[in-house]
């Protein structure tokens, strides 16, 4: 029997599908779209420098003490690169697919919010690309330290070979922050066990940590994509409860067929 003539019959299956194709599609169209950044190294250093110089006023500048951390000490270094190449990817997907299976009322308010956050942070990449701490002297690439132990090579954490794939320079605001502040959320939002809220936290804290030790983000590229998580909540959120209350009846309407007793 072929998929169309299956599709029909199983409706759950076929708005499972239906997600994961739009999914996927954001994706790779938010991938491709950071293509057409800028790559001009000069500005997005200059970017970096006046970050590096906020930082130093808010006394945030962090990121050295931590990056040398992570180069000292080598399994921590290549925990942190596995993690940064894995862990954005893998645990955003498993959590969309738990909130798919909790039902629409608690999976489309999420995935509304995280599509807008990552279309945010698109924008701002398109504006203005910036250099992360890794292309600055003085600090390590942490994940060109420990290529050849991962599928990762020179170009951040695109797998080896398709580097020319990716934008180095769009990393302002980090989404790796970003997804797992979002992660954090939901899982608060929706999860019973007190200890799985936990997890999600220490996903969101471990990610602010790493993305910063292994020299991809400075401290207030992690801040800004809470930051876009969070207008990302704030819109979805408004949405849904809208959506909730244009389909509930009207107070004093009768519903066709009714009629009122005086």
């Amino acid at each position: 029997m072929s998929l169309p003539m299956v599709l029909p019959r199983y409706p759950r299956l076929r708005r499972g599908l239906q997600e994961l194709a739009l999914i996927l599609t954001l994706y790779v169209a938010y991938t491709s779209s950071r293509m057409f950044a800028s790559n001009a190294m000069t500005p997005a250093l200059h970017r970096a420098n006046e970050l590096l110089h906020l930082e130093e006023l808010m006394g945030l500048h962090w990121e050295r003490p931590i990056n040398k951390v992570f180069e000292q000490f080598e399994l921590l270094g290549l925990f942190g690169s596995y993690w940064y190449a894995t862990a954005h990817y893998v645990v955003t997907a498993v959590v969309l697919i738990w909130l798919y299976r909790l039902g629409s009322g608690r999976y489309v308010p999420a995935r509304r919010a995280l599509v807008i956050a990552t279309l945010l942070a698109l924008a701002i990449y398109l504006l203005a690309p910036t250099a992360p701490p890794r292309f600055l002297e003085g600090y390590v690439d942490i994940l060109n330290l420990h290529a050849a132990d991962g599928w990762w090579g020179a170009d951040a954490s695109a797998p080896r070979g398709v580097g020319q794939l990716t934008n180095e320079l769009a990393a302002f605001p980090s989404l790796h922050a970003g997804w797992a502040l979002w992660v954090a959320i939901v899982v608060q939002r929706n999860a019973v066990r007190p200890w799985v809220r936990v997890l999600g936290w220490a996903h969101c804290l471990v990610t602010a940590v790493v993305i910063v030790g292994t020299g991809n983000h400075w401290i207030v590229d992690a801040i800004v994509g809470w930051m876009v998580i969070g207008a990302g909540f704030l819109l979805a959120d408004r949405v849904w409860h809208w959506e909730q209350a244009r389909k509930m009846p009207q107070k004093g309407h009768v519903p066709e067929g009714c009629s009122q007793v005086g």
